[in-house]
């Protein structure tokens, strides 16, 4: 199973706000992640959850959480309150590839567990205060890129172990 983390990154390194605003409105940029995640699942911590609103049609919604209200309020997600869980859960419904969506605090972490990376440069800078982790080029080789209009998405793939 292919752990993929996916985010849209302003040029100043900005995803979001910690009120839970995203700094931008991006229609191409959104397009662009619901095809590419569409059929599978996303997992996202509470905080990025909330922020959706509501779960992500299409997709098997799993939040991180302790808290199990979530899963009386919204019948289209499943809670974990251990990311190796969640990872155990798919692995055992034999996904082929699961999204790692953020937020903020997590991505250090999913970027750790990924095998590849989709990530969205916007063509600008924003306000926010929460930051994607600095990509390690020790780490990451770059795929592909694919310039769109108002960002581009590097394709990123982790470097063999020597």
């Amino acid at each position: 199973m292919k752990k993929i983390v996916i985010a849209a990154v302003a040029r100043n390194g900005v995803i979001g706000r910690s009120n839970g605003e995203m700094p931008w409105h991006s229609e191409k940029e959104f397009q662009h992640f619901k095809n590419t995640t569409l059929g599978f699942p996303i997992i996202m911590g509470r905080k990025t959850f909330e922020s959706l609103g509501s779960p992500l049609k299409g997709r098997l919604n799993i939040v991180l959480t302790n808290n199990k209200e979530l899963n009386n309020r919204y019948k289209d997600i499943i809670t974990f309150d251990k990311l190796s869980d969640a990872y155990f859960f798919c692995e055992e419904k034999k996904y082929e590839k699961i999204f790692l969506i953020g937020g903020g605090s997590l991505f250090p972490q999913l970027i750790n567990d990924a095998d590849e990376m989709v990530i969205s440069i916007m063509d600008f800078s924003a306000e926010g205060d929460i930051y994607f982790p600095k990509i390690d080029e020790k780490v990451w080789n770059i795929k592909t890129k694919d310039k769109r209009n108002g960002f581009e998405i590097i394709y990123y793939v982790r470097k063999e172990i020597k």
